[in-house]
């Protein structure tokens, strides 16, 4: 089968899977579930499919073996919608890519604000210096200009 429609094979699986699992899956183990992808062997008698769920590792496990369980219910939705010679057994992943590219924005926001607080930092630095300056010059202006508000005064 060529590449191409092995993809749409297998899109087409994880269409039929994510609704039956949505909509049709009574197991209250398989809970906060999103089919992530789908792949099929080239001879589209198997199909690995992966699965993203947010929860703690316990409850990771119990969705994991509820579809494992439900893997014939599933089967036979995707025989009931796609026309193939044979109808793939499901075989269930953990897809860690979701809970990776959570972590990889948590981090990133971190040191973005570390940099924001070190930039913060330095801009207080650069700006106090700059304050002690300027309250230098200020007097001394000012001074200035009252000598000659005076010099004009008297010459009046």
């Amino acid at each position: 089968m060529t590449a191409r429609r092995l993809l749409k094979a297998a899109e087409a699986i994880r269409e039929v899977v994510s609704m039956a699992i949505l909509t049709e899956l009574r197991d209250p183990r398989v809970a906060n579930v999103t089919v992530t992808g789908v792949e099929v062997t080239p001879d589209m008698r198997e199909a690995k499919v992966r699965v993203s769920v947010m929860g703690t590792k316990t409850q990771q496990d119990l969705a994991i073996r509820g579809l494992a369980s439900s893997a014939g219910f599933l089967q036979s939705k995707i025989a009931d919608k796609i026309i193939t010679r044979y109808t793939p057994r499901l075989h269930f992943t953990l897809d860690d890519g979701v809970k990776k590219s959570i972590e990889m924005a948590q981090i990133l926001a971190r040191i973005e604000a570390e940099r924001l607080a070190g930039q913060a930092a330095a801009d207080d630095n650069s700006a106090s210096e700059i304050d002690l300056d300027a309250e230098e010059e200020l007097p001394s202006d000012r001074n200035e200009t009252s000598h000659d508000d005076e010099l004009h005064r008297d010459s009046q």
